[in-house]
């Protein structure tokens, strides 16, 4: 269901940060349906004023999202994105047992569904790193039993499904991503661990802010989805207090 009130993490007089939920498009792309709600719709009507998306999220994932409430912190934000003058940092669970810490140097067309041969590629690199790691004695698949890691995930580029299409690139796809992941795990997720959804999350984001300088850090708590999940796989420990579904919002919040 989609909400008609969005979580607001930071707010100043410049831009304003939600923690988007799963299963919401951040704005109206082609071949969207009559009647769909939108990040950017829902946001507008719930702060009474225009808004300018800095960055997107993909439909099925949830966490952190930034936007400004003027074209000239737009521009600012934007140019602060292109030059990648800011950390993000994901929270995943994967299919098997990624090294415990990887750096995939993958060029991906700049259509993320065009096959074509003569589409151009775009330089995409990402840093990972293995927080937990299970085997659990069930056939998913055609092995006796299965395994799934818990990454933290650093994109140091912003390229369209990046950290999906990095991962199914390295064999180790994002558990609940029915584009580019494994439907044999995802329904085993669905069934065993009651959990429908893209197991990707943008938990932290920092940046300098374009007015004063200062660096600014946002975090976006999980979702019980995602939060049932990892306690069901005994990794809750693994993840710091404030991803965690319910944690405090922090100062300037709303």
């Amino acid at each position: 269901m989609v909400p008609h009130r969005l979580p607001v993490i930071y707010r100043d007089e410049h831009i304003v940060a939600v923690n988007k939920p799963a299963g919401i498009k951040v704005h109206r792309g082609y071949g969207d349906g009559r009647g769909e709600r939108f990040v950017v719709q829902i946001l507008r009507d719930q702060l009474g004023q225009r808004i300018y998306p800095v960055h997107r999220l993909d439909r099925a994932t949830s966490g952190v999202l930034l936007v400004s409430l003027s074209a000239e912190a737009a521009r600012r934000m934007a140019e602060a994105f292109a030059a990648e003058g800011l950390a993000k940092t994901y929270l995943a669970v994967v299919r098997g047992h990624p090294p415990e810490a990887g750096f995939i140097d993958h060029p991906l067309r700049r259509d993320a569904y065009d096959q074509s041969l003569h589409q151009d590629t775009q330089t995409a690199l990402t840093a990972y790193r293995r927080l937990r790691r299970t085997e659990l004695p069930v056939a998913v698949s055609r092995y006796a039993n299965s395994r799934y890691a818990l990454l933290q995930i650093e994109p140091l580029t912003g390229r369209m499904h990046q950290i999906r299409r990095h991962m199914h690139h390295i064999a180790h796809p994002v558990i609940g991503d029915t584009h580019y992941g494994d439907s044999r795990h995802n329904r085993f997720f669905e069934r065993v661990f009651r959990c429908r959804r893209l197991l990707l999350a943008a938990t932290e984001l920092i940046f300098l802010h374009p007015w004063s300088g200062q660096p600014v850090r946002l975090v976006a708590c999980l979702d019980e989805d995602f939060g049932g999940a990892l306690r069901r796989l005994g990794w809750l420990d693994a993840v710091p207090a404030e991803w965690l579904p319910g944690a405090p919002r922090p100062p300037g919040s709303a």
